[in-house]
């Protein structure tokens, strides 16, 4: 079977580089399998091709305790990339990819909000209303108080993961177009409920019983989908902003108790 080539005449530089670092750094010792990374340059990723079958539920829940090694495995930081990577990075389609900094952190909450929720919103801001601008902002605040820390380390996470980015093979799930860094395991697990995952029931059962979530996981969604869904507006136009709005008022709700 033939190798799958992507290819940009206009990829940014260090695009597909920084996505072979992703794909590799991802692919730990008993987590998720990650495309083949077989060359690249600057205007061009081969990969290993994958053949795509219908998802089970044996695969679904093998996949989320896999996801929970994946990681287990950490970063040094929270937004730190790939090993050997030491430049900023990007987030989304190949299309139009939007700069991503790869800026390390003590703090995952100090993190989400300079380097990604901040950066973002401005990015957003002439698609949004003034009330979603002020409740962005407002949890940009509670981030950077350390409202939502919570003592997890920083995880080896996809970064991007929402359903197109997991494909279903004869032997499990594959990865493929990471945005990877050290983040927050709940960000990954909240992509995946954004635009759908075949049985994420069986994925987070899964997940739970190799990695169980602290409790209140299911309030704390809104808040790790800020960042893609602000991304969208970016990229999409204004038809995410009331999802990006409601992401907000659910995290601002839950800090407040």
């Amino acid at each position: 079977m033939a190798d799958f080539v992507k290819t940009n005449d206009a990829a940014p530089s260090g695009f597909f580089a920084l996505e072979a670092a992703g794909l590799r750094w991802l692919a730990v010792d008993g987590g998720v399998p990650c495309a083949r990374v077989v060359s690249y340059d600057e205007r061009s990723l081969t990969l290993g091709r994958l053949l795509s079958v219908t998802p089970t539920r044996e695969a679904t829940r093998e996949f989320g305790s896999r996801l929970a090694a994946t990681h287990h495995a950490g970063a040094p930081l929270f937004g730190s990339g790939p090993d050997g990577w030491n430049k900023d990075g990007y987030f989304g389609p190949l299309a139009e990819p939007l700069p991503m900094s790869l800026w390390g952190h003590e703090r995952w909450g100090e993190f989400y909000a300079e380097e990604r929720l901040l950066p973002m919103v401005r990015l957003a801001e002439f698609r949004l209303s003034d009330a979603t601008v002020r409740s962005v902002e407002a949890v940009i605040e509670r981030c950077r108080a350390g409202d939502f820390d919570d003592g997890d380390p920083p995880a080896r996470i996809h970064g991007d993961l929402w359903s197109g980015n997991v494909m279903w093979t004869p032997d499990g799930v594959v990865l493929i177009d990471p945005a990877a860094h050290g983040g927050h395991r709940e960000t990954d697990l909240a992509m995946l409920a954004l635009f759908g995952c075949p049985y994420r029931d069986e994925v987070m059962t899964g997940y739970q019983s190799v990695r169980p979530l602290r409790a209140g996981w299911q309030d704390r969604v809104g808040l790790h989908q800020l960042y893609p869904l602000l991304a969208h507006v970016v990229l999409f136009g204004g038809g995410y902003a009331g999802q990006a709005e409601a992401a907000a008022e659910s995290a601002l709700a839950y800090a407040e108790g």
